[in-house]
């Protein structure tokens, strides 16, 4: 297949499989989205979602949140890994929300980045699952898939996501982080798919004969 036939198949692959794919974090508004995405840096999304019913309890807006001690908040996120740093971010930018943002998120990609813990992932993801705001959110996951499917030379996220954005039409952005991430899950894992065994990796390269080594983000 040419390039522009594989993000076509790939396309219709994906809205096939997953025609209306959900948000897999657990949250009820912006600011519990926000707080879930940065948790799950270096953890899975099942671990998060059993780790947030109880974060929420204690506090679920930014003006609870910043009053808590970041200790409290530590022995709760402890599960998802890298406490220290992550307990600390959710205290300090709930406490730049209610100072500087009258205790709302920004739906304002550059001012999500100045927050402490959010990267450009993160602020990407809350812009598109929060506001609908268009942007292609990529992970290590999709930066290896956009490598296997011959989307991407994968030097970078950075540069896979340019990629993703110049070859899928805006309008299908937001949904597509998600179905990539879901396809990735069940049918092109790390260890299950070598880019020769999913349907995606076989339609796109059948006369593939070696596994598609894939560089780190």
């Amino acid at each position: 297949m040419r390039k522009a036939e594989r993000v076509s198949f790939i396309l219709d692959t994906l809205q096939r499989l997953y025609p209306e794919p959900p948000i897999p974090l657990d949250h009820k508004d912006p600011y519990t989205l926000l707080v879930a995405v940065l948790l799950s840096a270096q953890c899975t999304d099942e671990r998060v979602n059993q780790v947030t019913p109880a974060l929420f309890t204690l506090a679920d807006n930014p003006h609870d949140m910043a009053l808590q001690p970041v200790a409290k908040i530590k022995a709760i996120v402890r599960p998802c890994g890298l406490s220290p740093q992550k307990s600390a971010a959710i205290r300090r930018l709930s406490e730049i929300l209610v100072a500087e943002h009258e205790g709302r998120v920004p739906a304002d990609l550059e001012a999500l980045e100045r927050l402490p813990g959010v990267g450009h992932k993160t602020a990407s993801v809350v812009m598109s699952q929060a506001f609908g705001v268009p942007a292609f959110p990529v992970d290590t996951h999709i930066h290896r898939l956009a490598q296997r499917w011959g989307l991407s030379s994968g030097k970078s996220v950075a540069q896979t996501e340019r990629d993703l954005k110049r070859l899928f039409p805006r309008e299908h952005w937001n949904a597509l982080h998600l179905q990539i991430i879901y396809y990735g899950r069940e049918f092109c894992t790390a260890r299950g798919c070598d880019g020769r065994v999913c349907d995606i990796c076989r339609s796109c390269y059948p006369q593939r004969k070696h596994p598609k080594k894939t560089r780190k983000a």
